[in-house]
């Protein structure tokens, strides 16, 4: 049975990327030294798929941002304002590529980063490309041919991966009206047609082109786009094999569709898409046809061990009908969004060798692929036998099951999700007790985490420094962010975050049900890198987790300090899930931990708490049928966590990177008192779903972008706020940056806030006047 991957970690197991990213970012390393570190990554994760067994490894799914990024450049879609980064040198495409993820400020150029936003419903985060109507496309960048042809100097042919060209073009984004972007698809084509032409004729035997839209709900246009686009390239190419690869989803009504492309094999979901093989196999015209099905029956997006015997199920269904020779076995999607290695966790007090022996890391489920295609041969049968003890372990361990977190959920009440007042009411009461002033301003809550802030952490997790210590420096860092804050004029202050290592790993590590890793590292964006915890079991808080250094702070100041917590469908969105029960019952579990704390906060004279929901919108099923239910047990979550406190109590929650226009009404019904979002990107656009459903609560519109180490003006913060206001009361805005400023710099963090605050008084005297 023939073994593949569709795609791998591309960080390095100790996030050697992200240092090598960073350190040619701050200019102290050369392009060459780069481009070494990325090649050292690529080699090692071919080897390592290479040791696996496995018949097929991907290339080109390495990338040193983003693969759409990738894409864009491979088929030269460079928005106008990056030609000025060329300046007539030769050789720019990594300086261009870089400007586009991350934006330039320099003496001479100021150019704004490319939009981003999250890949589907995972949590990563993807560059989205810019169409005009008369968009030309070109080949520009040959990474892909440059990796395939690498990968043969070490001896291996592997299967290049491309996004595919009609999911290019529907994750882009149209920047002028007129046109729909799926119109260019005939210009883009015969970039791509080059492309797999020069592949062909280097030898690769296989290409797999990803088409994860076909998984979403499609217009009859964009149907016909697929069509279309795959009849011209087997026209062109009748000679190359394609795989077109589907994921994170059923293929639903689009099934004919993707069984009748004219491709050779043909890459469905088994995971996140259960359910589907059965109607496929009962389609005859593709069962009587010669195409390849690939089954992805190993979870390319969780920590939990295959269980051998349902994938072995599905594997002999399929070779019932199709034959082995037309049966292929591989992760349902890219390993992108597992951690590298279990192997790499040695310490048993963090990840106890009970519940290790559950998981399979990256480097794992590539081992699972190829035993299941050894099991099929009749081979290493005793592995099945040794998958089953552990299978059937989990299932009956005792340290997943809390009757007493159980039953509270089960005792949950409709009252439990209601404020007591309606917001238009508890705003004059808010209005009252907090004495804030037209657009206040505030930041999303965490402040830059320097290298000192770092190695403290670090110093204090190995014992090297006693907890008094630690806790010393902390509060140190703390009130010297505070004194910092009423020199900038903020309005609102927050006490920074500096004894967080991540937004849900700080709180993970304080609930019951979680185990955590110590090199666990998956990609969000770019350089940033986030550890997810675990969720095994039944989760409850058994102490506050923010109250001492919340009251540590407000006690520093006499202005308002804001409480900041992670919600409870962010949390968990971005942990690895537990699935022996329905997600909607682990949310209302954390969602009543986060309550506890809420109202501890509340009962220690914090006035204003944030409870962070970034991850409300990428938690919606991909098809909108099944969007309602979803949006009701996540908003129920949301309101769970948040509806104990009282009216004078003013509750915030930050959204970013979403599209809003159709949640909208969930948002709402959220009732949070104020919510802060990304809109700088945008430059403002996503507040029209806002305006034209007249969102009744307070707003705050981010006015620059955390993401890009570019500092707007104050003219242009200011320039975005009066736009905002012709959309939001002015009663009703708040002044903010887009998200939370731990990745950034210092310097930077500085000027942009001043900036932001003067933009805000600007404002105020304009509104005044």
């Amino acid at each position: 049975m023939v073994t593949h991957n569709l795609g791998y970690p591309r960080v390095g197991s100790k996030r050697e990327l992200k240092w090598a990213c960073e350190q040619f970012w701050a200019g102290k390393i050369s392009k060459d030294e780069l481009l070494w570190a990325g090649r050292q990554i690529r080699r090692q994760n071919w080897q390592t798929q290479l040791q696996a067994g496995l018949q097929w490894i991907p290339s080109n799914d390495f990338s040193y941002y983003d693969q759409v990024l990738d894409t864009a450049l491979m088929v030269g879609a460079v928005p106008e304002r990056y030609q000025a980064v060329i300046d007539g040198k030769n050789n720019r495409e990594l300086e261009i590529y870089f400007a586009m993820a991350r934006g330039i400020q320099k003496a001479e150029l100021d150019i704004k980063a490319m939009e981003m936003t999250k890949w589907f419903d995972t949590n990563y985060h993807y560059i989205v490309p810019e169409f005009l109507k008369d968009q030309q496309f070109k080949r520009y960048s040959d990474k892909v041919i440059h990796d395939f042809e690498d990968a043969k100097q070490m001896g291996i042919l592997t299967k290049p991966v491309i996004l595919g060209p009609v999911s290019f073009l529907l994750l882009g984004k149209e920047k002028e009206e007129g046109f729909h972007r799926i119109d260019l698809l005939n210009r883009l084509l015969p970039v791509y047609i080059d492309v797999l032409r020069e592949l062909s004729y280097r030898g690769a035997t296989w290409i797999q082109l990803d088409e994860p839209c076909l998984t979403l709900d499609l217009s009859a246009n964009e149907k016909i786009a697929f069509q279309q686009a795959y009849q011209a390239i087997q026209k062109a190419l009748p000679q190359v094999q394609l795989l077109v690869a589907t994921y994170f989803e059923k293929l639903g009504d689009n099934q004919s569709l993707a069984l009748q492309l004219p491709v050779s094999a043909l890459h469905i979901d088994l995971v996140r898409g259960s359910g589907q093989l059965t109607p496929i196999l009962a389609d005859h015209e593709f069962v009587t046809s010669t195409k390849i099905l690939s089954l992805g029956v190993v979870d390319g997006r969780n920590v939990w061990k295959n269980d051998f015997s349902q994938s072995l199920q599905l594997l002999n269904e399929a070779i019932a009908k199709l034959g082995k020779a037309r049966v292929w076995v591989a992760p349902s999607c890219s390993l992108l969004h597992a951690p590298y290695d279990l192997d790499l966790e040695k310490n048993e007090a963090v990840l106890t060798p009970e519940i290790k022996n559950w998981m399979a890391f990256a480097k794992q489920k590539l081992q699972e692929v190829t035993t299941l295609g050894q099991l099929i041969e009749g081979e290493n049968l005793e592995l099945l036998a040794e998958n089953q003890q552990a299978i059937e372990s989990r299932r009956t361990s005792s340290l997943i099951h809390k009757p007493i977190v159980k039953s509270r959920v089960q005792a949950v009440q409709p009252s439990d999700f209601k404020r007591k007042q309606a917001f238009t009411i508890r705003q004059k009461i808010q209005e009252a007790s907090l004495q804030l002033p037209l657009f206040p301003t505030t930041t999303i809550g965490s402040f830059p985490q320097t290298e000192e802030v770092r190695q403290w952490r670090a110093k204090y997790k190995k014992g090297d420094v006693t907890k008094a210590e630690y806790e010393a420096f902390v509060e140190e860092e703390i009130e010297k962010s505070i004194r910092w804050q009423e020199e900038v004029g903020l309005d609102v202050l927050v006490h920074g975050e500096f004894e967080r290592n991540d937004m849900v790993e700080y709180f993970g590590e304080q609930l019951s049900g979680y185990v955590f890793t110590q090199l666990g590292w998956v990609q969000s964006y770019g350089s940033r890198c986030v550890k997810p915890p675990i969720i095994y079991g039944d989760v409850e808080r058994p102490e506050a987790m923010t109250v001492r250094w919340t009251t540590f702070a407000q006690s520093k100041t006499a202005q308002l300090m804001k409480g900041m917590l992670t919600g409870p469908v962010t949390i968990l969105q971005w942990s690895f899930v537990r699935d022996d029960q329905p997600r909607r019952d682990t949310a209302f579990q954390i969602a009543l931990a986060i309550r506890d704390e809420v109202l501890d906060l509340e009962k220690a004279g914090i006035k204003v708490i944030q409870i962070d929901e970034p991850a409300i919108r990428e938690g919606l099923p991909l098809r909108k049928a099944d969007w309602g239910t979803y949006l009701t047990w996540a908003v129920d979550a949301f309101r769970l966590s948040a509806a104990g406190v009282t009216d004078q109590t003013q509750i915030h929650t930050h959204m970013c990177y979403s599209e809003f226009n159709d949640i909208i009404e969930a948002i709402a019904r959220m009732d949070a008192d104020v919510i802060t979002i990304e809109t700088s990107r945008s430059q403002m656009e996503l507040l029209d779903a806002f305006s034209n459903f007249q969102y009744p609560n307070e707003i705050g519109p981010g006015v620059y972008d955390i993401h890009s180490p570019r500092v707007p003006s104050v003219e242009e913060m200011a320039h975005l706020l009066e736009k905002a206001l012709r959309t939001i009361p002015a009663r009703n805005l708040w002044v903010n940056p887009d998200c939370g400023l731990k990745t950034r710099h210092w310097v930077e963090t500085d000027q942009a806030l001043r900036h932001m605050v003067a933009a805000a008084k600007q404002l105020q005297q304009t509104v005044k006047a």
